[in-house]
């Protein structure tokens, strides 16, 4: 009778690793940033980014950089750029230092397996990660992620200082500039009726020179949401993005109304897109890279909602430069983009 291998001594093993490098230090630092307008949600008002940015300092001298950030404070979520930056320092690092920095899948495994959720600080984590890797090898990260399938990436433009004649004003220069032609309305503040008169009133103005779009985060009851999307269709809004909390009733929105049903918030890494997926929850996901804890979770999110035929849309925290170009490098590498990107965050 043929044993089992694992009662063979002596059994070979088949060795994968090439030269690689270990992880030496782990730093972490705030950096707070002005936008050019406030940026007004439903839940809260910036008037400026915290930018949480992590340097994995490898022994081969590669030097990784990443960043983790949110919206609106806690009033978004339960990370923020400080809790980041404490969860790193304190729980991360001794993790990470000595790990084999080459083997990226492997050290997050390793966290995955010691610390629960932290979700955002983990993303950060990663792509310093992915960062310093493409330094070692000379590979863009998009390479390193299975390869990129587009070069380049449709951007919409969030209008969100809450006053429909600035809004207005503000689509008009973008499309003067010829930047941008999708707009994304934040709105879920007001009354239902302001809120839909307000999108109506910018849709009306741009007319078929734009697409518009609304963001509502979840401010939204499920009753609320009835009169305010069979308003939006009315208004001319091809999309509304997450419009109630609960993703039960995100699914009984679906396929009511001639728009097209977003989820963003209930998307919180491949778990939940799995299970909005299997009851037809959505019409497109919004994935984001910190949101659903890295990189790779992220074209995980992405992989359950082509094979379930839902839409995909790169969404943004307001990330700047080092979070938006490595959600970039993510987003190039999804076979399906149908509904473009919003990257915009380094311009806000």
């Amino acid at each position: 009778m043929r044993r089992s291998m694992e009662s063979m001594p002596n059994t070979p093993h088949l060795h994968l690793s090439a030269a690689s490098a270990t992880i030496e230090r782990v730093e972490t630092f705030l950096v707070d940033l002005p936008t050019i307008r406030p940026h007004q949600l439903s839940m809260a008002t910036m008037n400026g980014q915290t930018l949480m940015l992590v340097r994995v300092h490898c022994s081969d001298g590669t030097v990784g950089v990443g960043e983790g950030t949110t919206i609106g404070g806690l009033a978004y979520g339960a990370e923020s750029p400080e809790g980041m930056k404490l969860a790193i320092d304190t729980y991360f690092a001794p993790l990470l230092i000595g790990s084999d920095a080459s083997q990226v899948p492997a050290v997050m495994a390793k966290l995955n397996k010691a610390i629960h959720d932290n979700r955002f600080a983990k993303c950060a984590v990663e792509i310093a990660l992915f960062d310093a890797l493409g330094h070692r090898t000379g590979l863009p990260v998009s390479q390193l992620l299975g390869g990129r399938v587009r070069d380049s990436l449709p951007v919409a433009w969030t209008l969100a200082s809450g006053d429909t004649a600035k809004d207005i004003d503000e689509a008009e220069r973008m499309l003067a500039l010829r930047r941008h032609n999708i707009f994304k309305l934040k709105i879920g503040r007001r009354a239902v009726a302001a809120d839909v008169a307000h999108v109506a009133a910018i849709k009306k103005a741009l007319g078929e020179r734009a697409a518009v779009r609304v963001d509502v985060n979840k401010a939204w009851s499920e009753l609320q949401a009835q009169h305010g999307l069979a308003g939006l269709v009315d208004a001319g809004c091809e999309l509304v993005e997450q419009p109630v909390a609960s993703a039960d009733a995100l699914a009984r929105l679906k396929g009511r109304f001639a728009i097209a049903v977003m989820a963003d918030e209930s998307l919180t890494g491949p778990a939940s897109a799995f299970a909005l997926a299997r009851v037809a929850g959505a019409d497109v996901f919004a994935v984001k890279t910190e949101q659903s804890g890295g990189l790779r979770a992220a074209q995980q999110v992405a992989a359950i909602a082509d094979a379930a035929g839902i839409g995909l849309y790169g969404g943004t925290m307001l990330e700047g430069a080092v979070g938006t170009i490595a959600s970039a490098h993510a987003f190039a590498t999804f076979e399906h983009l149908q509904w473009g990107t919003e990257l915009f965050g380094p311009c806000c």
